[in-house]
């Protein structure tokens, strides 16, 4: 069997026609012959190309509303034939099947028809039989087949054309079979998800869209990632987004969605080092930088908030690495693009997945993402003194820092402003201290400033640390069995505690 082939005759049915015209017009002047079906025959045929009907070569019309076209022997056999075996030249002949040596297919728009809220029958009437199957057979007869199963390997194909006419190698064969199969495998993936319901009965995650990274975590790593980040931001300008550089993107984005007044954060490490939210975009940058203006060099800036010139000159004064809003004045971005280095991003109104995945071990673990977001009346109040509003306001803020914080972790806030953290910790007191002794070095006074844990006390010596450094007020999940110890030393002290009944752990 050679390893070149030459196309002679090509089935085409798709429902994107988009870039197609172009394709057939040159293989038409290769003399490859068509077979089609419906409007794809008929689009054919408006570009002047002469074109067979399925109907004709299978001597059936297309039955059940369309559902059975190209299910018949005559057209599988042509597809599936093994041009090097004799019993099969034997049969074709006898049959009078003819050879297809090129098959251009799409599915239909399962996924589109999912996420418009159709009704099941219409979604039903999506789950495409003879592409699917065309698609299969093809790819599995690579060796002397071509299959194109996307608008996406239009290009390439044309491509190929450009440069070998008809002929095409083993290599480019098997190349499109690769492709086909990354296309039937997602869609049946979206299919099973459809009927899975969220049941997580069985693990399937397919996306097509692959970027590779200059490298992973380290440079020693290799980093590819699997999305479509083009769909979330518009990069203005800026080097190749880093492995690291999405980590921190993807925490400062799941941080930023906490909040609805304007608000400015600083990450550091998929850490929040300074955060706080204001009337204007100017002033929650300073307060977010007065947090921690060490940690800020080199860090991921979001805000919520359009930011002005004024802002801009003051955040240009600093070296960062990713700057992400919903939008920049024009003036604001001229001083923002003066390091052409810095990568600018404008978030686009796009939501994220309400899934996470993590591997390890052999396997893969699942759940749902920490969208739980608590509100004054979630507050229960386990102490004799209650917190002031302006307490259940910080103590809100402090809830949210802590939920997006590295475990073990404690926040301290004042005013909405983010005094200091202590994260990462395998001892929530040293969390504690970690956090006292950062805010004293860039002058906070913690008098009147509220703490957040991120999981309860299982001893008073949390709220003892707080209470002599002038903290007032206390958030935690609560659940302990040892609260009422912590609950009656506030009772003592005369600080208030109130309990989410809520955990965020987050390792």
């Amino acid at each position: 069997m050679s390893a070149t082939k030459k196309i002679k005759r090509a089935l085409v049915s798709v429902y994107h026609k988009e870039g197609l015209d172009e394709i057939l017009t040159k293989l038409h002047r290769e003399g490859v012959s068509f077979v089609s079906t419906g409007g794809t025959q008929t689009f054919i045929e408006s570009l002047g190309i002469p074109c067979d009907a399925v109907e004709d070569l299978t001597g059936y019309p297309s039955i059940l509303g369309g559902r059975v076209k190209t299910l018949h022997p005559k057209v599988f056999g042509g597809i599936l034939t093994r041009r090097d075996n004799p019993t099969d030249n034997e049969q074709i002949a006898q049959y009078e099947i003819p050879e297809i040596d090129l098959v251009i297919v799409d599915l239909y728009p399962f996924e589109d028809t999912v996420a418009s809220g159709a009704e099941d029958q219409a979604i039903i009437e999506k789950i495409d039989i003879g592409g699917i199957s065309l698609i299969r057979a093809a790819a599995k007869n690579y060796k002397d087949v071509v299959i194109v199963a996307s608008k996406a390997q239009y290009k390439p194909l044309l491509q190929l054309l450009d440069e070998q006419g008809a002929l095409t190698s083993l290599e480019d064969r098997r190349w499109f079979a690769k492709e086909a199969f990354m296309v039937s495998s997602g869609y049946d993936s979206a299919i099973f998800s459809y009927f899975d319901g969220g049941e997580g009965s069985a693990f399937r995650c397919a996306v097509n869209d692959a970027k590779v990274l200059r490298y992973g975590e380290n440079p020693h790593q290799k980093g590819l990632f699997y999305g479509n980040f083009e769909a979330m931001f518009e990069q203005l300008q800026g080097k190749e987004i880093s492995y690291n550089n999405l980590l921190d993107i993807d925490a400062a984005v799941t941080l930023i969605n906490e909040f609805d007044e304007l608000t400015f954060a600083i990450l550091k490490h998929n850490n929040a080092c300074g955060i706080a939210s204001r009337s204007t975009v100017l002033e929650a940058w300073k307060d977010a930088l007065a947090g921690d203006p060490v940690s800020a060099f080199g860090g991921i800036l979001i805000t919520n908030g359009v930011i002005n010139k004024e802002a801009a000159e003051e955040i240009n004064k600093i070296f960062f690495e990713v700057i992400i809003a919903p939008d920049y004045d024009t003036d604001a971005l001229e001083v923002l693009m003066q390091k052409k280095n810095r990568i600018i991003l404008i978030r686009k109104n796009t939501k994220t997945a309400d899934v996470q995945f993590r591997s390890l071990l052999n396997g893969v673990l699942v759940q749902d993402k920490d969208l739980s977001i608590q509100t004054a009346a979630d507050l229960e109040a386990m102490t004799d003194k209650q917190p002031t509003s302006a307490e259940v306001d910080d103590l809100l803020f402090a809830n949210k820092l802590v939920k997006n914080s590295k475990s073990n972790a404690i926040t301290l806030v004042k005013n909405k402003q983010l005094c200091a953290s202590g994260i990462g910790q395998t001892s929530r007191v040293d969390a504690l201290k970690q956090a006292i002794e950062k805010a004293a070095s860039f002058n906070f006074d913690l008098k009147g400033a509220v703490m957040a844990s991120d999981a309860f006390f299982p001893f008073p010596d949390c709220v003892e640390i707080a209470d002599q450094a002038g903290i007032t007020a206390v958030i935690q999940p609560g659940g302990s069995i040892n609260d009422k110890l912590s609950v009656a030393y506030c009772n003592e002290h005369g600080l208030a505690m109130v309990k989410t009944g809520v955990r965020h752990f987050k390792h």
